[in-house]
């Protein structure tokens, strides 16, 4: 390494936010520019540990401590390449990851580990500024085509990699816009859109086609895919919200995230939401009293929307028990641990309420004006298995609110138009069943991202989308592919 004693000499550091007050007027991203140097003696932090856990906790296999090293040593363009070596966006990891290279990091075991998810952002966005990322056509083209459903991180991942193979790669979308869960299901204020257009771009200029506002499955069918594709990736994501099903779900205000967040995001794009005939009604927080029922990051990501459209309030619900705020026993170095994590969104104003069951909505004239919750306990049985929920008498409590936010999680893909009409076998959740290929039970039909392994993480899209994208030219071309495979943990298929 560079620098031996960095890690004593240099302590962690993380970009300053924008004040909350200032931030919370607009959509634009939090963090303020951090001189380069700062971000050299972060690198320097990087241990000469011997061997690098961050590679177990990143499912891209990242090559964190030499691109690090590089980092220190003022070589970005070295650290460039390696960082695009096993990660093809490397501008949405480091700004949506949760990063668990870091909870993974040697030197986080007893100092604060070592800002890799920052560094990585650093890395490609001098990167861009510098000219150094380019449209990489391939030399040669294989006279092979592929569609990718889908162009989410693992859809884009998919077509940039074949792309690179040879094979010829159309994208298809649905919405009007290319991105999927980046350009829809993330707020402008973590990840400015302007940063996918930036790669796609790019990836347009290296020969790939992308096609918006086409449902694959309706507008057009497996009979036409066949017809002009060699090979198919759905990559889909899994886009089945989990529901609330209680007394007064019917009511007009109790909205699923995934109807709120999208809108929010084309509005901010400078769509007429209305005018665009996808959605039946507006959802809008302003001026009412919000809850969001959800503890996890889209649920955050609610607050933090509903705070910028100006809501009277805002609440979080939380069924589990507030979590520990170091690691838990259970979970010690270098597992993921599940404690107390406060987000920006949780800073700008927003009060969490943990072990709290939700009993019913109430309304007057078919519009949402309260929620009933309940105070629980959980218990688990004396041999074993789920927790029991105890409700607590005495708790019961009514809440004023006008739009109460489902941020419950995703339960499984779509699969009734293509996937049906491939027939295609699903797991016991629903999820496309694909083997260690990725292809599907139809011979020539490959799934990657969440439609394949359940809701996850980014970092996990672009990683299946990159070894579904080796098996696929393995398929079409008879012979090992060439494509990079996975550096990283092998993670059992459950």
């Amino acid at each position: 390494m560079g620098k031996i004693t960095g890690f004593m000499e240099f302590n962690r550091e993380l970009p300053t936010k924008r004040k909350v007050e200032e931030r919370i007027k607009d959509y634009k991203e939090l963090y303020l520019p951090v001189p380069e140097e700062k971000k050299q003696e972060q690198a320097a932090r990087c241990m000469n540990c011997g061997i690098p856990f961050c590679h177990t906790g990143c499912p891209l296999g990242n090559l964190i401590p030499d691109w690090n090293d590089l980092v220190y040593n003022g070589n970005w363009k070295g650290a460039l390449a390696q960082l695009h070596a096993t990660n093809n966006f490397p501008e949405f990891t480091g700004r949506l990851c949760p990063a668990p290279c870091e909870e993974a990091c040697v030197l986080g075991i007893h100092e604060p580990a070592v800002t890799i998810e920052e560094i990585e952002k650093s890395i490609v966005e001098k990167g861009f500024t510098e000219g150094w990322i380019k449209p990489e056509p391939p030399e040669t083209r294989s006279g092979k085509k592929v569609a990718v459903i889908g162009s989410g991180p693992s859809g884009l991942a998919a077509a940039q990699q074949l792309n690179r193979a040879g094979h010829r790669v159309t994208v298809y979308e649905r919405a009007d816009r290319i991105g999927g869960l980046l350009r829809y299901g993330i707020p402008h204020f973590k990840m400015e859109k302007w940063v996918i257009d930036r790669r796609v771009e790019i990836m347009k200029a290296e020969g790939i086609t992308f096609k918006t506002k086409v449902a694959v499955g309706t507008d057009i069918t497996k009979e036409d895919l066949e017809k002009e594709f060699d090979a198919v990736v759905f990559c889909g994501g899994s886009t089945k919200s989990r529901d609330l099903p209680i007394e007064g779900r019917e009511l007009d205000g109790v909205e699923f995230a995934m109807e709120f967040l999208p809108q929010s995001n084309a509005r901010v794009e400078g769509d007429d939401i209305m005018a665009k005939g996808i959605w039946e009604k507006e959802i809008l927080a302003t001026g009412k009293n919000v809850i969001v029922i959800g503890g996890g990051d889209t649920g955050s990501d609610c607050i933090g929307t509903s705070i910028r459209q100006e809501c009277a309030s805002v609440e979080n619900f939380e069924l589990m028990p507030m979590p520990p705020v170091g690691r838990p026993e259970h979970q010690p170095w270098p597992f993921w641990p599940m404690k107390f994590r406060t987000s920006t969104s949780h800073e700008e104003g927003c009060e969490r309420h943990y072990s709290i069951l939700t009993k019913r909505f109430v309304g007057e004239n078919g519009k949402l004006t309260g929620l009933e919750s309940v105070q629980i306990e959980m218990e688990i049985p004396p041999g074993g298995g789920r927790p029991e929920i105890k409700e607590l008498p005495g708790t019961e409590k009514v809440w004023p609110c006008e739009l109460a936010v489902l941020a419950l999680g995703f339960l499984a893909p779509e699969t009734d138009t293509i996937v049906a009409q491939y027939g295609c076998e699903l797991d016991a959740r629903g999820n496309v069943k694909v083997g260690d290929d990725f292809m599907s039970s139809t011979p020539g039909f490959f799934a990657a991202g969440d439609c394949q392994r359940g809701q996850s993480l980014i970092v996990w899209c672009i990683s299946d989308g990159r070894e579904c994208a080796a098996s696929v030219d393995e398929y079409l071309m008879g012979k090992p592919s060439e494509l990079p495979r996975k550096m990283g943990p092998e993670i059992p298929r459950v």
